[in-house]
């Protein structure tokens, strides 16, 4: 793994991801790029339409003319703004560690400019919401679901408290998004140590299928090196999940970002979805 990229609004949510985009950075020795898109939708003062015919030609010069200047002023405060931002990020990563940082920032829309900078990177971090987070608390972000419905790359979602990372849970179907995060298991030894528990949720007792495939997994950690704590549990995934989380004090969830589901390619997983929705703890999501 060779590059991160950090994703920042400035929010609440976005800087509590520094840490983990810290955390991650070292234990994979990578760079790390920090995004900032500022929404020039927030630089437009307001509509320049033709309205000589209402005010009259001199008064509609005037005012479109001090509508432009007011929209530039905008976008000089909202460059500012956005190298704040980038520089706090920049400075919470240095203080903590991380030596190689990039700072970028764009105008437009972050699901527009998002695949360019994925495409040089190997894992995403991103806050669950963003800006409007107080406003909208029992829903994901407004750019969240689309930047994981077109990602490509493993995403790591974080929430609004940062806590250090001990015991991880892999919410474990058998998908090929599951698989890939025994891959990552095997090839990057960055959670070496830690207790790792294996959990798989079924809706009958008797299902022999999601037993065996709970087993088999059990066997590749064990080849990476650890000594997973293994559990088989009937429920709804989500409910199944989230209690398990509470329950055993976990800090990380992995879990594949669809499962089996016919239209994964149209939206994300809806036990994904609604984890997103429920956790207080970072969701490190693979496709």
């Amino acid at each position: 793994m060779k590059k991160i990229l950090l994703c920042t609004d400035g929010s609440p949510f976005a800087e509590n991801s520094y840490p983990y985009a810290a955390w991650f950075a070292k234990k994979l020795d990578t760079a790390v790029d920090i995004l900032c898109v500022t929404d020039f939708r927030n630089q437009q003062a307001a509509s320049t339409g033709n309205w000589s015919g209402s005010i009259g030609l001199g008064a509609s010069e005037n005012l479109l003319n001090e509508l432009v200047e007011i929209e530039h002023k905008k976008a000089k405060l909202n460059h500012q703004r956005a190298k704040l931002i980038l520089q706090n990020a920049k400075e919470t990563l240095q203080s903590q560690g991380v030596a190689e940082i990039y700072l970028i920032h764009r105008n437009g829309f972050l699901v527009d400019s998002f695949p360019e900078f994925e495409a040089q990177s190997d894992l995403t971090i991103l806050g669950k919401r963003g800006e409007n987070a107080d406003f909208a608390s029992k829903h994901l972000g407004a750019n969240l679901e689309r930047i994981l419905r077109s990602s490509h790359k493993p995403c790591l979602v974080t929430p609004r408290d940062f806590q250090p990372i001990e015991r991880l849970l892999i919410a474990y179907d058998g998908s090929k998004s599951c698989q890939k995060i025994l891959q990552f298991l095997l090839e990057l030894p960055i959670f070496q140590g830690l207790e790792l528990h294996l959990l798989t949720v079924v809706k009958k007792a008797e299902d022999e299928n999601a037993s065996t495939q709970l087993q088999e997994a059990e066997s590749q950690v064990k080849s990476a090196g650890f000594n997973p704590i293994c559990t088989l549990l009937q429920g709804e995934s989500e409910k199944v999940i989230s209690k398990y989380v509470t329950d055993e004090n976990i800090n990380l969830l992995l879990m594949g970002a669809y499962g089996h589901s016919r239209i994964r390619k149209l939206v994300i997983g809806s036990t994904t979805a609604q984890t997103l929705r429920s956790s207080h703890i970072p969701v490190f999501l693979f496709r």
